[in-house]
C-alpha cells in the first residue's frame, strides 16, 4: 500500500492529489491519499481529506511507501518508524505555501542525512515508486536509529566479553 498525506496547511495541493490519484489508476497497489484542502477529487484513489492522529500512523505502519508534502512532522514521523519516505514539497510558484521553506528545508536535510526522497517535479514519481526499491538501497537512516546503532555495538561489547 502507498499512503500519501499532504498534511492540513489551507492551501491546496491539488499538484500531488491529482499526480498520485492519476499514477494510482494504474498501479497493481492500493493508494490512500490525505488530501486536506485540495479542491481535487480523487477518482481511483481511496482519500479522505482530514484523518486523526492514530489513522494517519496506522496508514503509515502498513505503507510500503509514504509520500508526505515537505513538513517535518510528517516525513520525519515515517523516517522514526524506519521508513525512507518520498517527500514532494509544496511550493509557492503553485501556489501550494506561502514561501519555498518546504523546498529549503528538504533540500538541506537530503543533502545533510540522505533519508528521504526529495522530488521537486511530480513528474517524476511514477519512476521514483517503480525503482523505489533500488533507490533505499543506497539511502541511510542516519541520525534517526542511534537505538539500533547502540544496541548493534552493545551486542558486540556483550558476545566479546563472554567468548
Amino acid at each position: 500500500m502507498i499512503f500519501v498525506t499532504v498534511g492540513t496547511h489551507e492551501q491546496p495541493f491539488n499538484r500531488l492529489v491529482k499526480k498520485m490519484d492519476l499514477i494510482a489508476k494504474d498501479l497493481n497497489e492500493k493508494v490512500i491519499i490525505q488530501s486536506g484542502y485540495s479542491t481535487y477529487m480523487p477518482k481511483y484513489a481511496t482519500f479522505k481529506k482530514f484523518m486523526d492522529y492514530e489513522n494517519i500512523k496506522k496508514n503509515y505502519n502498513n505503507a510500503r511507501i509514504i509520500i508526505t508534502h515537505g513538513g517535518p512532522s510528517s516525513f520525519l514521523d515515517a523516517i522514526q518508524l524506519g521508513k525512507i519516505p518520498i517527500v514532494v514539497p509544496r511550493q509557492k510558484k503553485y501556489g501550494e505555501h506561502i514561501n519555498n521553506h518546504q523546498v529549503e528545508f528538504c533540500k538541506k536535510v537530503q543533502k545533510k542525512d540522505k533519508n528521504i526522497i526529495v522530488l521537486l517535479d511530480e513528474g517524476k514519481l511514477e519512476s521514483t515508486i517503480a525503482n523505489y526499491g533500488k533507490i533505499i538501497d543506497d539511502m541511510s537512516l542516519s541520525g534517526y536509529s542511534n537505538n539500533d546503532k547502540f544496541l548493534e555495538k552493545f551486542e558486540i561489547i556483550v558476545r566479546n566479553l563472554f567468548s
